[in-house]
C-alpha cells in the first residue's frame, strides 16, 4: 500500500473513531452498551454487503428484542422497496448511528432539533409527520427514497451515501458501523 493511501486510510479510521466517541444524537444516552472491534473483512458476505471494505474501527453494539425487530422492520421495508441487501446494510448502519435502532420519541433538551424515530428524522425538514416518522417502515421508506436519489450510491463508502441522505453535523460517523450492519443483514435477510 502505498504511504498517501496509508496515510488517508489511517486518517478516515481515526476519524471514524473520534467521531463514535463524542458524537451521535444519543450521545445523551447514559448507558451506552458501544464497543469498539477491529476492522474486519468478511469472506462470506464478500461484495455484496460490504464492496468497499469496512472503513476504520469498527463499533458494535448488543441488541434488545427491540432493536432486532426494528432490524427486521428495515430489511422488510427495504425488500418491499425493491432494494438489495446493501441497501440494507447503508440502511441499518444509519440507523445504528443515529438511533443505536430504537424507534425514538422527542427526547426535550437533548433531542437534536425535533429529529425522532430510528433516522432521527425531522418532521420540520419534510420527512414526514411525528408518527410516520417514527413508523419503523415509513421511516425506511424514506430513508430509501432519498438513497435511490443519490445517483451512484451503490458504488460509494457506506458513509458518503448515508451522509447525502442525511446530511449530519457528523458525515464520517455512519462508517463504524457497517461491519455489525452487514452481520445483522447477513443473519436476518432470508428469515
Amino acid at each position: 500500500m502505498n504511504t498517501i493511501l496509508r496515510k488517508s486510510v489511517l486518517g478516515i479510521a481515526g476519524l471514524a473513531f473520534t467521531g463514535g466517541v463524542f458524537a451521535g444524537p444519543v450521545a445523551a444516552h447514559a448507558a451506552d452498551t458501544t464497543h469498539a472491534a477491529k476492522p474486519v473483512s468478511v469472506t462470506v458476505q464478500g461484495d455484496k454487503l460490504i464492496p468497499h471494505g469496512v472503513q476504520g474501527t469498527q463499533s458494535r453494539i448488543d441488541l434488545d428484542d427491540e432493536q432486532t425487530a426494528n432490524v427486521k422492520a428495515i430489511i422488510a421495508a427495504t425488500k418491499k422497496a425493491g432494494m438489495d441487501e446493501r441497501a440494507a446494510v447503508v440502511s441499518i448502519a444509519t440507523a445504528l448511528q443515529e438511533s443505536k435502532l430504537e424507534n425514538l420519541g422527542h427526547l426535550g433538551d437533548r433531542n437534536d432539533h425535533d429529529s425522532q424515530g430510528l433516522f432521527q428524522q425531522r418532521p420540520s425538514s419534510g420527512w414526514g409527520t411525528v408518527e410516520q416518522i417514527t413508523d419503523p417502515e415509513y421511516s425506511t421508506t424514506a430513508f430509501l427514497k432519498g438513497l435511490k436519489q443519490v445517483d451512484g450510491w451503490q458504488d460509494m463508502p457506506l458513509t458518503k451515501a448515508a451522509q447525502t441522505v442525511q446530511v449530519s453535523a457528523y458525515p464520517d460517523h455512519y462508517a463504524q458501523w457497517e461491519q455489525q450492519a452487514a452481520d445483522l443483514v447477513a443473519q436476518h435477510w432470508n428469515k
